[in-house]
């Protein structure tokens, strides 16, 4: 079988929940060949090799690449949204051309279960393949519509099948960039109200239950089902759990339903010897 690619974006302060990611992963693929690429513009070597060391001892690839500040000198970019957010899009433009396919994935996020479904679906000529977090009453799926002028649902951008070869061909950077400039402060999310702004008839609904659960809204999915995703379900179903929104399971005083599974993936990664977290 072919190796899996996972592609990650991110600063030195998400480099903990990286590693909890990563434990993740190889936790649930225990016989897979993975390679992780990690797009950052500044993070510390120190810091990369103790992630490197962890990646070792699990037995997964890390490949690190610097991206040039200078290709984001036109880019609008805040304390809150920095330039890091465009990596995803822009993967195709920084990623090795041998590389025709890489699953974006979200720091923030526990892999359950094989990822191997997700990596191999097929795209259908589309840039990329995504959940959307609809709800029970699709109302803000709705708002979201009206807000960014489309007719697509509204896609989360914390996971992220990319075509790369389709990406190279039509996805470009001053494309993004321009339509940053121009919306501004009416972007409540950037690099997600983009993606869906520019590319959401481009993109190809995944199920979110499986590829993209929001760890926020187990109630919303139980009653949705139907009583049929219950926690058993989702343990045994579920490839992406996401813990979207700003609580965070590593942070003090997390009481959501899943902290308790996040901690359990935190003492896993600290019997590496490498957790950067402590």
């Amino acid at each position: 079988m072919n190796e899996i690619n996972i592609l990650v974006t991110l600063n030195e302060k998400y480099l903990p929940p990286l590693q909890v990611l990563l434990t993740s992963l190889r936790t649930a693929h225990p016989d897979e060949a993975l390679t992780v690429w990690l797009l950052h513009s500044g993070i510390r070597p120190d810091a990369l090799e103790m992630v490197e060391r962890q990646c070792g001892r699990l037995g997964m690839t890390l490949r690190c690449l610097t991206v040039d500040r200078s290709v984001f000198d036109a880019a609008p970019v805040t304390r809150q949204y920095p330039q890091e957010m465009y990596y995803r899009l822009l993967a195709g433009c920084f990623l090795p051309k041998e590389l025709d396919r890489v699953l974006y994935i979200d720091p923030d996020i526990l892999v359950l279960n094989s990822l191997r479904p997700l990596w191999e679906t097929p795209l259908e000529g589309r840039l990329f393949a995504a959940a959307s977090h609809t709800g029970k009453t699709g109302l803000m799926n709705n708002i979201n519509q009206v807000r960014l002028g489309t007719d697509c649902k509204y896609f989360n951008s914390g996971v992220l099948l990319i075509d790369l070869n389709a990406a190279r061909a039509q996805v470009r950077p001053q494309d993004i960039f321009r339509y940053a400039e121009e919306k501004g402060k009416a972007l409540l999310l950037p690099d997600q109200d983009i993606l869906n702004a520019l590319y959401g008839d481009r993109t190809l609904e995944l199920d979110d239950t499986l590829w993209n659960y929001d760890a926020r809204n187990y109630n919303t999915y139980l009653l949705r089902s139907g009583g049929v995703c219950d926690m058993d379900w989702v343990m045994r179903n579920t490839g992406i759990l996401h813990f979207c929104g700003k609580s965070k399971p590593w942070r003090p005083g997390y009481v959501r339903r899943f902290g308790i599974l996040y901690k359990h993936y935190i003492q896993l990664t600290r019997r590496t010897g490498a957790y950067l977290g402590d």
